[in-house]
C-alpha cells in the first residue's frame, strides 16, 4: 500500500484523486482583519485539483468571524466544541453532530469563547482571491439559544445524535411522546452491502448544489469500483478502511482526507474487522438517475454482448 499525500492525476492528465494525511495537516490564521482566533486549513479545493468543491478544517477559539455572504454555498460538521452560529439574524449554539447548509447569499457570522473544530464544505468551488465573500458587519449582537432539530421552523440545521444509523433502532416504531425528529424521511437510513449512509445535508435544508453525509461500514463491508458524475469527498472519523483509486490502495485512518475527482474509479474496502465511519460530502449534487457507474455491471454487459454475438457462429 503506499502513502503518497499530495493530488494524483488521471491518464488525460485531469485530477484524479487527492490523498491528505492527519499528519500533513497544518492549520493556519484565516481571514485577518475580520475575525479572531480563526484557524483553518483547505483540504480541497481549485488550487489543489478540484474544480467543483472546497473542503476545509476550521479552528475557532475563545474569537469570532465577522457577519458575511458568500456567492456560493457552503455547509459545516461540528467535530469539537459547541461554537455559536448567527445565521440570518438567529443565534444558535452548536455541538457535536450538528450540521447545516448556509444557502447562497445568507448572513452567517460565528462566536466561540472555547475551542471549536469543524469541516466546512463549499459548492461551486470558491474563488482563490476571495472576491465571492462579502463582509456586513460585526457579529450579531443577540442571544443564542440551543439547536432544536424538531422545531419546525428549522430551514437549514439539523443534529446527529448516538443512535440515528443504528437499524436496529430504525425498526422498532417511534412512540407518539419520543424526544426526537419525528420518524420520516428526513431521519431515514439507507443501507446494503453492509453500508449505512446517512444524509445530512441536502436539498431538505435547502442545500442546492452539493450533499453531505455519513457512511458507515460494518465488518467486510466494501463498495465495489465505480466512479461518479461527480466530485466527492472523504474525512475519516473512526476505524480504518482501504480504498482504491485507479489502481492505487491506501488505508485511510480518523483524520485522513481523500477526494476523488469526476471519471476517477475507486472502490473501499473494509479489511481490518472492525466499523468504519466517514463524513462524505459530493458537488454538484448527484444526479436523480445514473450518479454511480459500476465497473462490474458494464464488465457484465460486455460479457452478454461478447455471448450474443457468438451465437450461431461455427
Amino acid at each position: 500500500m503506499t502513502g503518497d499525500t499530495g493530488t494524483h492525476e488521471l491518464a488525460d492528465g485531469r485530477p484524479g484523486y487527492r490523498l491528505v494525511h492527519r499528519q500533513d495537516i497544518e492549520l493556519s490564521d484565516a481571514l485577518p482583519g475580520r475575525s479572531s482566533g480563526l484557524r483553518s486549513c483547505r483540504l480541497v479545493g481549485g488550487e489543489l485539483g478540484s474544480t467543483h468543491m472546497a473542503l476545509t478544517l476550521v479552528a475557532l477559539v475563545d474569537g469570532h468571524v465577522d457577519e458575511h455572504v458568500h456567492s456560493y454555498e457552503t455547509s459545516f460538521y461540528v467535530l469539537e466544541g459547541e461554537p455559536l452560529l448567527y445565521l440570518e439574524g438567529c443565534g444558535v449554539k452548536l455541538e457535536p453532530g450538528a450540521c447545516g447548509a448556509i444557502p447562497v447569499g445568507a448572513p452567517h457570522a460565528f462566536r466561540c469563547s472555547d475551542r471549536s473544530l469543524w469541516i466546512e464544505m463549499a459548492a461551486p468551488r470558491p474563488r482563490t482571491n476571495g472576491s465571492d465573500t462579502f463582509f456586513v458587519g460585526p457579529v450579531p449582537d443577540v442571544e443564542a439559544i440551543p439547536l432544536d432539530a424538531r422545531d419546525p421552523r428549522n430551514r437549514n440545521l439539523f443534529l446527529l445524535t448516538d443512535g440515528e444509523m443504528d437499524l436496529g433502532r430504525l425498526q422498532r416504531g417511534q412512540a407518539m411522546g419520543a424526544p426526537t425528529v419525528s420518524g420520516s424521511m428526513a431521519t431515514a437510513v439507507l443501507a446494503y452491502s453492509g453500508i449505512a449512509v446517512k444524509m445530512l445535508v441536502d436539498q431538505r435544508l435547502d442545500a442546492q448544489l452539493h450533499t453531505m453525509f455519513m457512511v458507515d461500514y460494518q465488518p467486510g463491508a466494501c463498495a465495489n469500483p465505480h466512479d461518479h458524475p461527480f466530485e466527492e469527498s472523504y474525512y475519516m472519523l473512526e476505524g480504518e478502511v482501504d480504498v482504491v483509486a485507479n489502481g492505487d490502495r491506501y488505508t485511510l485512518r480518523p483524520g485522513d482526507v481523500f477526494w476523488t475527482g469526476v471519471g476517477c474509479v475507486h472502490a473501499f474496502y473494509e479489511t481490518q474487522g472492525g466499523r468504519v465511519r466517514w463524513l462524505e460530502t459530493s458537488a454538484p449534487a448527484p444526479p436523480p438517475r445514473h450518479s454511480y457507474r459500476h465497473e462490474r455491471d458494464w464488465a457484465y454487459l460486455a460479457e452478454r454482448l461478447a455471448s450474443d454475438a457468438g451465437v450461431g457462429v461455427t
